[in-house]
């Protein structure tokens, strides 16, 4: 390793992402999982994109939003793991100052941006449920745009001081990141001044942004669900607890993850650092990848039209065959 970096410097032209420490041996075969996420994950979030593009039908505030949240993971996905697996791949370690303050915004922008539209998807499925005949008038298009420019230029505002303030510190100690990507807490640790503001500023964000959508998102839930006990038949009761069950499930596998990685980190003392790292690493491609597969297969309408997609492409490319071998039997004269 060179002497730049353990010698004492300031504001390095690069930082060094370690990767996994004490697994490097097995970075090949760890990269192969998750590159099998991020794979399903692009297919999956592109499909739904494809078929809410395609169907009229599906014009409405809840794939609207069902929409703005494959973009915000696919872009999440995109920041984090391309340089991941080059790390697993071909040990390009080295990333610019710059860029890693770059991508540590866009992770946690994307990722408060991602909160907010679940909050979104919830105060839309709570007034579908609770007041649906006024469900079109209270979410109009232009209701849902300034919803979605809402959630997005708070994600965006509420980060900026992540990079602003991090960028500030002089970094004298060592340019080594004991990670595979810049994660603001890894980053700051390496700042050789007191960095209390850039702690508490994140422990802030924390408890403003996806405290207070957990917090909602649970009134939603309530409200809900006092609707549909209210239904006077069991079949109402089942059908609209359907309608639900896959936001719930999605909401579910966005906040436990990362609710379990910061319990870890915050008992890391007894915890092996390659441990913390993946389960750092595995709740951020893992919703991307399960959003998808649940949203697309749980959800009736993307998966019928899914369905009939892939069904008119069959049989279009069987008659093609049919026809193709129809002409090759008259040219053989049979």
């Amino acid at each position: 390793m060179s002497d730049s970096n353990t010698t004492e410097f300031t504001n390095p032209s690069t930082f060094i992402l370690l990767g996994i420490p004490g697994l490097e041996r097995a970075h090949v075969w760890i990269s192969i999982p998750f590159c099998t996420m991020y794979a399903i994950a692009i297919l999956g979030n592109f499909t739904i994109l494809f078929i809410v593009k395609r169907e009229r039908s599906l014009h409405v505030p809840m794939y609207y939003f069902l929409c703005m949240l494959a973009v915000t993971e696919l872009s999440m996905s995109t920041s984090i793991l391309p340089k991941m697996l080059s790390i697993f791949w071909f040990n390009s370690r080295e990333i610019d100052f710059s860029a890693c303050f770059i991508q540590m915004y866009l992770i946690n922008c994307f990722a408060t941006v991602e909160s907010g539209i679940f909050l979104a998807m919830a105060f839309d499925r709570y007034v579908a449920i609770c007041n649906p005949l006024r469900h079109s008038t209270i979410l109009t298009n232009r209701v849902v745009v300034k919803i979605g420019l809402a959630v997005v230029l708070r994600g965006c505002l509420v980060i900026l001081p992540y990079p602003l303030l991090a960028s500030r510190w002089p970094y004298c100690k060592t340019n080594i990141i004991p990670h595979t990507y810049c994660k603001h807490i890894s980053v700051v640790n390496l700042a050789c001044a007191d960095f209390r503001a850039s702690s508490y500023y994140s422990l802030s964000v924390t408890f403003f942004a996806p405290g207070m959508d957990v917090f909602f998102i649970a009134v939603s839930c309530i409200q809900i669900l006092r609707a549909i006990f209210s239904l006077p038949t069991k079949d109402a009761r089942l059908k609209t607890i359907g309608t639900c069950s896959s936001h719930l499930c999605a909401i579910l596998v966005f906040y436990i993850p990362d609710i379990f990685s910061s319990i870890m980190h915050w008992i890391g003392n007894t915890m092996p650092l390659y441990f913390l790292i993946l389960i750092a690493n595995v709740y951020l491609p893992v919703p991307p990848m399960l959003h998808s597969i649940i949203y697309g297969v749980r959800t009736k309408q993307i998966w019928d039209r899914r369905l009939s997609l892939f069904t008119h492409k069959w049989i279009y490319s069987g008659l093609l065959m049919l026809r193709f071998s129809d002409q090759e039997l008259c040219r053989a004269g049979w």
